[in-house]
């Protein structure tokens, strides 16, 4: 039994799913100023923010997600076997941090899992597990929600990623540049750091339908450990070979690679050596495109986006740019980046990258059902 995304939900700083796709394939950058965290204290001047200063911002724009997304795929959860995953890498750290500054000492914990966020649109839902797994943790809860469908064990899976900024969080991003940057550039040979992005996205997971939107082959995973935020190629490897034995394809079978792209000088240069090394003699190769340039990087929720834009491609054929790549670096030369505008292709298979703290990574491969 395959599993098939049939529906999909997000937020990011453009707006909803049809918002967000519309800006990135007009190559559209959302980065803006601050405006929940002082720059001065944190050292960082710019992110890519919802623009929405209400409390428990993740919870909240997780909880849209879920409803729009049920909605869209015709679920019942009350007829039927519909659990949730959610991935994360924050959770509701900045509401922590308002709580500590306000001197409380009585913050509701149950927040920091998102149980309450699923029922508040899904009541039927018969559990919700929240997975804490850096900037892969939605493309770990693809696979764990995969395994549920393709077993039996549910009937559909609300698979969802969710963070908003923390200033603890912008503030380690402060410490760790020279010069913070005003966006994020992937690739670029100017490339200057990455800024965070406030996001959210939920699939829905069920056996393969006549009106789904995308097969999902498989999820490919390795945790690496080799260091807190370097990535390791080999590790990286490992997941992308996982998920290519898996999905039964080869590298020239894979049209488009949704690259994790943080616009890093350890992230950038490691991603395109392990791409190239991957789809070396597979000429012309797969297509390269990135998203943070344009929305940030929306840690737990990047790698579900990313799966959510990969869908409309398969369905449209129009695959968005790098927004912020204007000067190629030199690692990354002889990759087919989409530069400039959006382009048109034949995409019947995309990969979709994600790469997170501690070597946790997740390599998700999708298939067009036309």
């Amino acid at each position: 039994m395959s599993a098939t995304i049939t529906a999909t939900a997000v937020r990011t700083c453009f707006g909803d799913g049809p918002a967000t796709v519309a800006a990135l394939l007009r190559g559209a950058c959302g980065a803006a100023g601050l405006r929940r965290s002082d720059p001065a204290r944190v050292g960082v001047d710019y992110g890519y923010p919802i623009d929405d200063d209400l409390p428990f911002g993740p919870s909240r724009w997780l909880t849209d997600c879920v409803a729009e997304a049920l909605a869209a795929a015709g679920l019942d959860p009350h007829r039927q076997r519909v659990v949730s995953l959610v991935g994360t890498g924050l959770r509701e750290s900045a509401e922590v941090e308002r709580a500590a500054l306000a001197g409380s000492v009585d913050f509701p914990t149950e927040r920091l899992h998102f149980a309450d966020a699923v029922a508040d649109a899904a009541p039927g839902v018969q559990r919700v597990v929240t997975l804490a797994n850096a900037c892969s943790a939605g493309g770990s809860a693809l696979a764990l929600a995969q395994d549920l469908v393709e077993t039996g064990e549910a009937d559909a899976v609300l698979v969802g990623g969710t963070d908003g900024s923390s200033a603890s969080m912008l503030a380690m991003i402060g410490r760790v540049a020279g010069h913070p940057t005003s966006r994020v550039q992937p690739f670029d040979a100017d490339r200057a750091g990455v800024l965070l992005g406030d996001g959210a996205a939920v699939l829905v997971v069920e056996p393969e339908r006549p009106d789904g939107l995308a097969r999902l082959l498989a999820t490919g995973l390795s945790c690496d450990a080799g260091h807190e935020t370097a990535p390791d190629p080999a590790g990286i490897l490992r997941a992308v070979h996982d998920a290519h034995r898996r999905a039964e394809r080869r590298p020239d079978q894979v049209d488009l690679v949704l690259a994790h792209g943080t616009g890093t000088m350890l992230n950038d240069e490691t991603e395109a050596r392990v791409i190239a090394q991957v789809f070396a003699g597979c000429a012309p190769g797969p297509l390269v495109t990135a998203l943070k340039g344009a929305v940030g990087h929306t840690s737990g929720g990047s790698a579900l986006l990313s799966v959510a834009v990969a869908v409309e491609v398969l369905r449209t054929g129009r695959v968005p740019p790098v927004v912020g790549l204007t000067r190629p670096a030199l690692e990354a030369a002889s990759l087919r980046l989409v530069r400039d505008a959006a382009v048109r292709a034949d995409v019947r298979v995309a990969q979709v990258d994600a790469f997170g703290f501690g070597g946790l990574n997740a390599v998700t491969l999708l298939e067009a059902l036309r």
